[in-house]
């Protein structure tokens, strides 16, 4: 389980027990909302996982940093870090998905940045621009990338715990976002990179290989 779920998690089962003993003890009313709270609290343990993770690694990958599903890939300028034209790849998490965020490769953080926005539906192509968003820089074998973490509708809380000089290892932990939301990965399309994915595509954090470059090797 992801560390921050755990309040919400014992929020949600204190509140189902107290339902059921309410149930039991004055009405059998209470069993309808209790019933709620119980789906509400399953959920919850769904949504807050944090499996292991396993997959291809190396420095010709670029590992997915979400699980989801691909929204858009395209060629686009990305101004705040990169400064130059760059593939992107956008991911979006529904609320049944995973939602901790693991960086793609492996490298150096060099650039974080955290920009207050809007809660737009996170599949639309705008909330790459005006949702509240935070971004984090990594410079890895083949020089920089960019990794988006977009607010969507429901989400109200984006968690980044890389800091500026902190060491990134592919697949590793980035943050997360929690209650649904979307990611954006920037490739500068300087470095050559080879999308590997299209739209509409189920991709999973820290295993999925979104693109790859020449010359890399597995491991």
């Amino acid at each position: 389980m992801a560390p921050e779920g755990w309040p919400f998690i014992a929020a949600g089962w204190g509140l189902t027990a107290i339902g059921a003993w309410s149930a039991t003890k004055w009405s059998a009313w209470w069993w309808a909302p209790t019933i709620v709270l119980l789906l509400l609290s399953v959920w919850l343990l769904v949504f807050f996982r944090d499996p292991s993770r396993n997959g291809p690694r190396g420095d010709g990958f670029v590992i997915a940093p979400a699980d989801g599903i691909v929204v858009s890939v395209v060629e686009t300028d990305e101004p705040a870090y990169l400064k130059a034209r760059a593939s992107r790849v956008s991911i979006f998490m529904s609320v049944f998905d995973v939602h901790v965020n693991r960086y793609p490769v492996s490298g150096t953080v060099a650039y974080r940045h955290y920009n207050a926005g809007k809660f737009l539906h996170a599949a639309a192509d705008k909330a790459s621009l005006d949702n509240e968003q935070s971004s984090i820089g990594v410079v890895g074998p083949h020089g920089p990338l960019l990794v988006r973490q977009i607010a969507g509708l429901i989400a109200r809380r984006i968690i980044t715990d890389g800091q500026v000089g902190d060491s990134a290892a592919q697949g590793a932990r980035l943050g997360m976002i929690r209650f649904g939301s979307r990611v954006d990965v920037y490739l500068p399309v300087a470095s050559h990179p080879r999308v590997l994915v299209h739209i509409g595509d189920r991709v999973a954090a820290g295993a999925t290989v979104l693109a790859e470059y020449a010359g890399g090797e597995a491991r």
